[in-house]
């Protein structure tokens, strides 16, 4: 919020005094903040390395990201067979090809190398 409100040539003083008020009223909170982001990009079907990656551009502090992430844990196989059954079907395939190219759509869509292997090779 501060750097987004900042490139507008907001008084910095003033800006800080502002927001230092929002956060001890509870207004603004990064962890309401993080919690609903995160709630969102999993329902939109992405996964946590592109989550974890907008957060920090957004400033988000990495332990906090890192909390919000494991309550996700136990879903992200689920979730990645689900976005890829979504584009492609349940139907498995050999070819190198075809392989590479469903492994770079689910790489884009934010999952972790690893788990796209696993899912494609099982």
């Amino acid at each position: 919020m501060k750097r987004k409100l900042a490139k507008r040539q907001v008084d910095p003083e003033l800006l800080e005094q502002v927001l230092d008020g929002l956060q001890q009223t509870g207004l603004q909170s990064d962890e309401r903040f993080t919690e609903s982001f995160i709630e969102s990009r999993v329902r939109k079907g992405q996964g946590p390395v592109r989550i974890r990656s907008e957060l920090r551009e957004r400033g988000i502090d990495a332990a906090l990201i890192e909390r919000y992430l494991e309550i996700y844990e136990d879903e992200w196989r689920a979730l990645l067979e689900d976005v890829h059954d979504a584009k492609y079907g349940a139907v498995r395939v050999r070819e190198t090809k075809e392989l590479a190219k469903r492994a770079r759509f689910l790489e884009y869509r934010g999952f972790p190398g690893e788990l796209i292997r696993q899912f494609l090779l099982d």
